[in-house]
């Protein structure tokens, strides 16, 4: 594999920042984000994506390779935590096995932010429609698990007493998919002139505050490091392992499918990503058996950082084999 795209990938000044955050954790600094910021962060950055995603789509309509490629995303939300179950299975118990199956059929968004960002700097084309695969992502894995508890955890009071109207609630109108969803059909319906407007904002502050969003993330993702000693080797070999295979298979997919080269990069960072937003505040609310000192710190700490860091230009690799 060819250094330069690891270190293309690594010397982004957004992922530098991020290595600046874990490094203040370990080197014991009292650097430290006011609480409110990270939120904003997380917010803009999802109302940013969304807006230039739905103006991307007002441009180029819904024709044959645009649905193709959502479909695609909505096959591996499915189908990844589906198998991942089976495979956690062997080592652990219904409850826990359901929850980090969820996490790892959901997306990260900055997952997908630092991908677009990546392409931009070595000067691949994407399509702006991949925000609507992003989009799409986020709920199929929550619902997958909720059914999975229904039907292979839970005896049969639990059954009867499953509220199903707030499981859907809490996968297709949580937070992050209700803004995401929200600033994509606006950036659609206001198209060049609405984007236009919302571009100093939204567009050319945009790898900046991504920079103070991926600094704070580092600083949590080195908290959550210190408790790996709990989660053992089978799972952190997990959430390195998985990941790739998934993102290898949405790479196969992509290529079968005669998608180009930097849209399969995005799905496949979809794909090889796990969730530790809207996932895991899903799993609190309907899965509480399980415990989140397993699912969370295996997606915070161990797979974002892998897929930022490394994942990125290594399936970008894969992908110039395959395209030639």
């Amino acid at each position: 594999m060819n250094i330069d795209l690891i270190l293309q990938n690594i010397l982004n000044p957004p992922i530098l920042f991020f290595l600046l955050g874990m490094l203040a954790v370990f080197f014991k600094s009292e650097l430290s984000i006011p609480q409110p910021l990270p939120k904003l962060f997380s917010l803009y950055l999802l109302i940013a994506i969304g807006l230039h995603g739905g103006y991307e789509l007002s441009h180029s309509g819904l024709n044959t390779y645009i649905f193709t490629a959502l479909s695609l995303a909505i096959l591996m939300a499915i189908i990844v935590p589906i198998y991942s179950y089976f495979i956690l299975r062997v080592k652990l118990d219904n409850y826990n096995a359901i929850a980090i199956a969820a996490t790892y059929g959901s997306i990260s968004a900055v997952t997908f932010i630092t991908g677009i960002t990546y392409l931009q700097t070595i000067g691949v084309e994407y399509g702006g429609y991949m925000v609507a695969g992003m989009a799409l992502m986020e709920s199929p894995a929550i619902v997958v698990g909720l059914v999975f508890a229904t039907l292979f955890a839970r005896g049969s009071e639990d059954k009867k007493e499953t509220d199903w109207k707030e499981i859907f609630r809490e996968a297709f109108l949580n937070p992050s998919v209700y803004l995401l969803v929200g600033a994509l059909i606006i950036g659609i319906v206001t198209g060049e002139k609405g984007w236009n407007s919302m571009e100093p904002l939204f567009g050319t502050l945009f790898k900046g505050m991504l920079a103070f969003f991926l600094l704070d993330m580092g600083l949590v993702a080195a908290k959550r490091i210190y408790e790996l000693k709990k989660v053992g080797l089978f799972l952190i070999m997990f959430a390195i392992a998985m990941p790739i295979f998934n993102a290898s298979v949405a790479i196969l997919l992509g290529y079968f499918f005669e998608l180009s080269q930097g849209d399969t990069l995005l799905l496949s960072l979809l794909a090889g990503s796990a969730s530790y937003i809207a996932v895991p505040a899903a799993m609190r609310l309907s899965v509480p058996e399980a415990n989140p000192g397993l699912y969370l710190p295996l997606s915070l700490a161990v797979t974002f950082p892998f897929n930022i860091s490394l994942g990125i230009p290594l399936y970008y690799y894969f992908i110039t084999i395959l395209w030639g």
